[in-house]
């Protein structure tokens, strides 16, 4: 399976020799040698998936429920094997990964009632102001579209994609992260076994270069979906728009957390470390950038450091771990040069600051704090994505709110305050996608993901999700016809 590329319903042999070397991040030891497939590669997936749309984009929406469901149940059946997969490959602890796949389950079962619901809103009547005339509504498939998948939530970023696209009516190809691909590629086995018609899901792994941008500049590909970095996103964009692609894009983040002066110290310690620790901060939602209410701000910053200093790292299997190690070499050189960045920047470092010594291998790094963090430093305005928390104080609402909001991104943010009324008058002035109040970051299938300015265009999850891989067609005819 890691030797080939999984293109009209079968394993098939890339013409490439290039191979990926796919790392164990806690151990620094090779899983796997996937194959990085090329642009003829690509090529032939989408041909597949071309192919394929004839005859998948006009199936009912309960017949598609019906493969979504089969795929919801496989993914089940097998989800002790693959979260432990996800955690070799991606490093997060395993009660992490066990959660991704419940993630991945409850997305697949809940764009086959989409599917199902969307048979009742086709043909739907037009109220018309003008006489003489009738319309109707047809929500119809977008076609073949491309969606690429980051390395941070293996097989949940996949199936907010996949399944809204195939519940749609669309047929894919899909590119995994270069980084975990392994979880991705056990996708086409479980396609396999539940008999998905040949062609309606392919999946191609390679490098951004070459089948990233095979991908996105195919003239026969009618959408892309990119989650990732900006860098990466702007060239995605790019490359759409010389042919002017339906595009979603859901990029980074640096999220706010408030913290007003009501708050449970002990409460909002708890929900401040997972926003910013949880998956080791490699989370495009993290929220980095925290605002505490200045007559409080010492002694939560006490219980912080106290908290911080006490999370227990190590290997996915560990006992009790808390943190896992970045998911890349790569990932742990740019999380370190922030940090060196901010002393360079004379930042006052609270807590952390370096790659955890008690490890011999793997790419483990200290949750780190800085503290009075200036609002022009690059770790308080640029996305690090990696266990660094930037501290601010503020003086009043109208202050938490102004600053909050002054940042490139908008992708989500957290609010705590035993106050629901200024909560959710607090919630309301936040330019993110996505608030949180008194709680860790839940995403349910049912709400929207994705954000505002710079971290991306369109939404996934919930109807918006399903809507993205939609097009809208109306038949417009005089009464007399």
């Amino acid at each position: 399976m890691y030797s080939k590329a999984f293109i009209g319903g079968a394993w098939v042999d890339s013409g490439s020799e290039q191979r990926l070397q796919v790392i164990n991040p806690s151990t620094e030891e090779t899983l796997a040698n996937v194959v990085a497939c090329t642009a003829e590669d690509v090529d032939h997936a989408v041909q597949a998936a071309k192919a394929a749309f004839a005859g998948w984009g006009r199936t009912s929406g309960a017949e598609r429920a019906q493969y979504l469901r089969a795929i919801a149940r496989e993914i089940e059946a097998r989800a002790a094997e693959l979260a432990a997969l996800s955690s070799r490959n991606n490093g997060k602890p395993l009660a992490e990964a066990q959660l991704d796949i419940a993630d991945a389950v409850a997305t697949w079962d809940y764009y086959a009632g989409l599917a199902e619901q969307l048979d009742g809103r086709q043909n739907a009547d037009v109220a018309l102001g003008m006489p003489g005339f009738s319309a109707r509504t047809r929500l119809e498939p977008a076609g073949v579209v491309g969606l690429i998948v980051p390395w941070n939530f293996p097989f949940v970023t996949t199936a907010w994609k996949v399944a809204p696209a195939l519940a749609a009516g669309c047929t894919a190809v899909l590119k995994p992260s270069e980084v975990t691909p392994l979880i991705e590629l056990e996708l086409g086995n479980i396609a396999q076994k539940v008999g998905l018609p040949a062609g309606v899901l392919n999946i191609v792994c390679g490098t951004g270069q070459e089948v990233g941008s095979a991908l996105t500049g195919h003239p026969d590909i009618d959408k892309i979906s990119f989650t990732g970095s900006n860098r990466v996103g702007e060239i995605v964009m790019q490359s759409a728009a010389k042919q002017v692609k339906g595009l979603s894009l859901e990029l980074g983040g640096k999220s706010p957390m408030l913290v007003f002066e009501d708050a449970d110290l002990d409460q909002a310690c708890d929900w401040i470390l997972g926003g910013i620790f949880y998956n080791a901060g490699q989370m495009c939602s993290a929220t980095s950038r925290l605002l505490v209410h200045e007559r409080i701000a010492d002694a939560l910053i006490e219980r912080l450091k106290s908290a911080a200093e006490s999370l227990k790292l190590g290997d996915a299997f560990t006992p009790g771990v808390q943190m896992g190690p970045l998911t890349s070499r790569a990932q742990l050189d740019t999380v370190l040069g922030y940090i060196e960045r901010g002393r360079t920047e004379g930042l006052t470092l609270l807590t952390g600051g370096q790659r955890a010594e008690q490890f011999e291998t793997g790419y483990f790094v200290e949750p780190t704090i800085f503290i009075d963090v200036p609002t022009d430093s690059a770790l308080w305005r640029e996305e690090i994505f990696g266990p660094v928390l930037c501290v601010r104080t503020f003086a009043s609402e109208a202050d938490a709110i102004a600053q909050a909001n002054d940042s490139d991104f908008g992708l989500a943010a957290g609010i705590i305050s035993r106050d629901p009324n200024r909560s959710q008058r607090v919630a309301e002035q936040l330019r993110a996608g996505h608030i949180w109040i008194n709680s860790l970051q839940v995403v349910c299938p049912e709400t929207s993901w994705g954000g505002f300015k710079r971290s991306g265009i369109g939404r996934e999850l919930g109807p918006w999700g399903l809507s993205a891989y939609l097009e809208v067609k109306h038949i417009t005819r005089p009464l007399t016809a």
